[in-house]
């Protein structure tokens, strides 16, 4: 009996610890398949800001606009391979300088690398609608490669790595909290808007904007209205779609006890932001016009752009802040958005597709709203109870780490990439040529118009007409007879 009792107890200590591993194992999978469409979802977004970009541009610049967009996410693959991602997660105070992330030598989990790209393609593309219509191909690349490979990297670092010395998760966080910036407002959006800044004030305007063909001021900045409005909008619903793997995808795993909670939460605060900032900035736009001009009009571009400044706002602090917190955040950054754009006008910053204002300026907002609002029951649930919640809640030291968030990306993205477009710049390396800008760069760069909008020919034309008029008219008679 002891023989068999032992042999019993064998079999099921070999089967508990078979089932154990195959659970680990499912865990495992099921957190990568998480991250495997969470990722897909945000590479999703490339499509999102081709689609908005190429309504927003002119008819005659969108072949230019779409291959650009379409080689962010080649650039981007390649250079956040070769060095970006090194860069970003190994080990180091500032930057990443050896380890197996570099080319992936010796690094095998390459879901992580897949989601991080991601990531890295979207600061990318953030660039690509501000310099629209005027920027050479040689520099989009350049700078497209200098962006996912260097700059946005040593970003990530400083605030996601846990050696970084802005980061929550370092064993020593500065000021004993860190910054919080869940998936990015600051990471990703103010350094893609820190960039696209820097670009339009080096490159200019468009001709015609703000200045004529000899460089004379206009009394009225000129308006280029876009060419597809359907377009604009496809755009922004296939982003805001994205954006559900943008932020909820952040938590990296989902089998964690706790994790689907977050994500949850996540989820929600990016609808209601989204949302609220869409109608706020439509309103106070529409507001602002009526007291100025006497009528009431409700601008589409408005709504759309303002509903992608309530998504850049939240996504700092979609997993720290309440509902209702995440509905004020919207509609503050609607507003944000709003006097951002007329302030580059103002200023005769010409952005083609309004970016700054949305990633920039929401994206700097994103990172204060979550220094004010996180609320010590969510920043317990994500981070951990030694966390401090925001300014509301009691604790300043999260809005400061926050402050220094931004600061921080601000002096980093400047002294990068503003000596690296001014030299572009300097060596004819940046803007196209005037007339290759008047005739639009389909043309002049790409072949030819995006659309053929050729008729047939008038001779064809008119002997079709001749030729029904004449059936028309024996078929009558015959039928008299």
């Amino acid at each position: 009996m002891d023989t068999i009792s032992r042999h019993l107890d064998e079999d099921a200590s070999a089967t508990l610890e078979r089932l154990d591993q195959s659970l680990v194992d499912l865990s495992k999978n099921i957190d990568v398949f998480y991250s495997l469409f969470c990722g897909a979802a945000i590479f999703m977004m490339q499509c999102g800001f081709a689609m908005l970009c190429a309504g927003s541009v002119r008819q005659k610049n969108v072949k230019n606009i779409m291959l650009k967009n379409l080689l962010d996410a080649c650039g981007g693959a390649l250079g956040y391979y070769a060095v970006g991602f090194g860069v970003a997660y190994e080990g180091g105070t500032f930057l990443g300088t050896s380890g197996g992330r570099f080319f992936l030598i010796d690094y095998d989990n390459y879901i992580d690398f897949f989601f991080q790209f991601t990531f890295a393609a979207t600061a990318a593309t953030i660039v690509a609608g501000t310099v629209a219509e005027r920027c050479k191909m040689v520099a989009y690349l350049c700078y497209s490669l200098m962006l996912t490979g260097f700059v946005y990297p040593v970003v990530v670092h400083a605030i996601w790595n846990s050696a970084g010395f802005l980061s929550a998760f370092n064993e020593s966080p500065f000021r004993g909290v860190g910054m919080i910036d869940f998936a990015g407002s600051g990471v990703v959006h103010m350094t893609g808007g820190a960039t696209a800044l820097i670009a339009a004030i080096v490159l200019g305007p468009r001709i015609g904007r703000f200045y004529d063909e000899d460089g004379n001021p206009l009394d009225k900045p000129g308006e280029f209205a876009p060419h597809s409005v359907s377009l604009q909008v496809l755009g922004t619903f296939i982003l805001w779609f994205g954006w559900y793997g943008f932020n909820p995808g952040s938590t990296l795993f989902i089998s964690v006890p706790g994790y689907g909670d977050v994500a949850a939460l996540a989820a929600v605060t990016t609808t209601l932001a989204a949302a609220a900032g869409a109608v706020s900035s439509m309103f106070f736009d529409t507001l602002l016009g009526f007291l100025s001009e006497g009528e009431a009009e409700y601008d589409l571009t408005m709504a759309m752009n303002g509903c992608l400044g309530g998504l850049v706002g939240i996504t700092a602090g979609c997993s720290t802040v309440e509902p209702w917190a995440a509905i004020i955040i919207g509609l503050i950054a609607g507003v944000v958005y709003v006097l951002a754009s007329k302030l580059l006008v103002k200023l005769k910053i010409d952005d083609a597709v309004d970016a700054i204002p949305v990633h920039f300026f929401n994206g700097m907002w994103g990172c204060i709203a979550t220094g004010l609002f996180a609320s010590r029951r969510f920043v317990t649930m994500t981070y951990g109870e030694t966390y401090s919640p925001g300014l509301f809640y009691g604790d300043g030291n999260l809005l400061l780490c926050e402050i220094c968030g931004i600061l921080f990306i601000i002096a980093w993205v400047t002294v990068i990439m503003g000596p690296f477009f001014i030299a572009l710049n300097a060596l004819g390396m940046f803007r196209v040529d005037p007339i290759e800008e008047k005739v639009g760069l389909d043309i002049s760069h790409h072949k030819g118009a995006a659309y053929d909008l050729t008729g047939p020919a008038e001779g064809d034309v008119a002997e079709l007409a001749e030729k029904r008029a004449t059936a028309h008219g024996k078929s009558g008679f015959e039928d008299s007879a």
